[in-house]
């Protein structure tokens, strides 16, 4: 290689990296920032370790999720994660990567999410207490863009066409120097095959721009089209027939062919032995609330008797859980019409669903001096310590223990204690409900954030199911069953399912999720790990069983930003 050779090859090089060092930044400035979110939480036991969990996915994929764990109770020695999709299972799976040390008995990581879809976060444990694992169903999903900062824009512009300059002044010289010796002087021969070289490169250049640009656009409508998470949309309405007001659920199909946006609607699973579990909110006061579980009429349709709710305007959140473990809320608002109904008429209406229940309280806001009210301040000390309360359905009265104060912060990890007592102030022991503990269900005032609790975190039992079989499975990748045979198999499944006793539908729900269970110390009290995303005014709706009767709590508080 002569000396201007390679001159020409290491500007080619340079050229080459700070290309690549431009796209790079380009893509990482539009497609891979992230913003807050509350992700998956989870707190269970594994073995001798007690784990509560943090996993912050990103908000544009490719990107880099944050996995917390705290370690509660063992002796750990290291924790390792890796990120498991359902399409590829373990055998697609990268290597674990170790978590890093940040204080007292807390571990950190960022674990890069490379592709959309339902996936998890498998967790190894390892020290003096014996090695576990743990497995924390995560959905990896692009929901947000990102716009490049003009002063960031007009410096990799400003540096492409020196770049392109250099580029072209490199090809124009080696078209010269490559024929001509170095001693001799440039006559009118050379300056026109130097510009000849010059002029083809710039026309190279151009094409070869203009097809970058071209796959550029093609690859960021793909992103807005195809990869960007849109929520499934669907219709709910309300009919009323002998003096019962029915909700039907219909889901939206209509663009699955237009942006590919397709959902296995024939592969939905049961979650804690229901198709789907619908919440209605009244708005603006959040007054009236319902925990329903439609039935599934085919795969478009879902339909359920209302209970005895005011009219009004709703808010309506259905989750459902797909053979994937990929878990969904679906939203829509619906008009209830009042209904004026007999006595007779109202006593014998039926709920579609023995387990569905509902309770309309005070509007939001309101401080309560009275029994069956919201208490937004503390108004009765429960063991030395301060906590809210309110008086049940039968009687009882449940209570928010260990309220860190008036006022909580955004972002922060809490534990959401609540216990009942019963009319003489005793411990009431509590039945299990669908399986766990209870359930409570978090709204903002505004409606833009929701949740479905349980008391080992912010995920369905259904996912972690899914997930926890696919990471068994050896086979690389998953052929979904014929998909009549499996919505008619799950049908059956549930309808047998409710027609079984009590104490046996719990017994076969729990044993069908023991990676679930999160027993407490005393059996009237319940929780739930959770952190606020937002600052805002929330309410909380917490539901227990005792003596065969779902009891619903509901309990407001202020959420502030946290302090800097």
């Amino acid at each position: 290689m002569t000396k201007d050779t390679s001159r020409v090859y290491y500007q080619l090089k340079w050229f080459v990296f700070l290309c690549a060092l431009i796209n790079s930044l380009t893509y990482s400035l539009t497609a891979t920032a992230h913003v807050g979110s509350s992700g998956v939480i989870v707190q269970k036991q594994a073995g001798k370790y007690q784990l509560l969990i943090q996993v912050n996915p990103p908000d544009v994929v490719p990107g880099t999720a944050k996995v917390t764990v705290f370690v509660e109770q063992g002796r750990v020695s290291s924790i390792g994660a890796r990120p498991i999709y359902f399409r590829s299972g373990d055998k697609g799976a990268p290597t674990h990567d170790v978590l890093t040390p940040v204080g007292d008995n807390r571990y950190e990581a960022d674990l890069w999410l490379m592709a959309s879809g339902s996936s998890s976060v498998e967790l190894s444990i390892d020290g003096p207490d014996g090695k576990q694992q743990v497995v924390v169903p995560v959905m990896a999903l692009a929901t947000a863009l990102r716009d490049m900062p003009a002063g960031t824009g007009w410096g990799l512009a400003a540096m492409g066409l020196l770049l392109v300059v250099m580029l072209i002044t490199i090809i124009g010289a080696s078209n010269a120097d490559g024929i001509v010796a170095p001693d001799q002087s440039i006559g009118a021969a050379l300056r026109r095959r130097r510009l000849l070289g010059m002029s083809i490169g710039l026309v190279v250049l151009v094409l070869i721009l203009a097809g970058w640009r071209s796959w550029w656009n093609s690859t960021s409508e793909q992103y807005r089209t195809q990869q960007l998470y849109q929520p499934l949309p669907i219709h709910a309405s309300v009919n009323v027939a002998n003096g019962q007001r029915q909700l039907t659920i219909q889901i939206d199909t209509t663009d699955f062919k237009k942006n590919g946006r397709r959902r296995t609607l024939s592969y939905i699973l049961p979650d804690h032995g229901k198709l789907m579990h619908a919440f209605l909110v009244r708005m603006p006061g959040l007054d009236a609330f319902a925990h329903l579980h439609p039935i599934r009429q085919d795969t478009l349709h879902y339909n359920v008797a209302l209970p005895p709710l005011p009219g009004g305007k709703y808010l309506l959140y259905a989750d459902v859980v797909y053979r994937s473990g990929f878990a969904e809320t679906l939203t829509d608002t619906v008009e209830i019409p009042s209904l004026k109904i007999s006595p007779e008429v109202a006593a014998n209406a039926k709920p579609t669903d023995r387990d569905d229940s509902w309770l309309v309280t005070e509007p939001m806001g309101v401080k309560a001096n009275a029994v069956n009210m919201p208490h937004l301040d503390n108004d009765m000390v429960v063991c030395g310590k301060p906590g809210a309360s309110m008086k049940l359905e039968d009687g009882s009265s449940m209570l928010w223990m260990d309220k860190a104060s008036p006022d909580l912060e955004a972002g922060k990890l809490y534990n959401l204690k609540f216990a009942v007592a019963d009319a003489q102030g005793k411990a009431a022991p509590l039945e299990p409900y669908l399986g766990m503990g209870g359930h409570a269900a978090i709204l903002r005032s505004d409606g833009t954030v929701y949740i479905h609790l349980h008391p080992v975190g912010t995920y369905s039992m259904a996912a972690e199911g899914s997930l926890v079989g696919r990471i068994a499975d050896t086979a690389r990748t998953f052929h979904y069953p014929d998909a009549a045979k499996f919505r008619d198999s799950i049908d059956t499944y549930v309808t047998k399912l409710n027609s079984l006793p009590e104490a046996e539908k719990n017994t076969l729900l729990m044993t069908a999720m023991p990676a679930m269970s999160h027993a407490m110390k005393t059996n009237n009290m319940v929780e739930f790990p959770y952190a606020f995303p937002r600052a805002g005014h929330y309410r909380i709706w917490v539901q227990v069983k005792r003596n065969g009767r779902v009891l619903t709590g509901v309990f407001d508080t202020q959420v502030n930003e946290p302090l800097l």
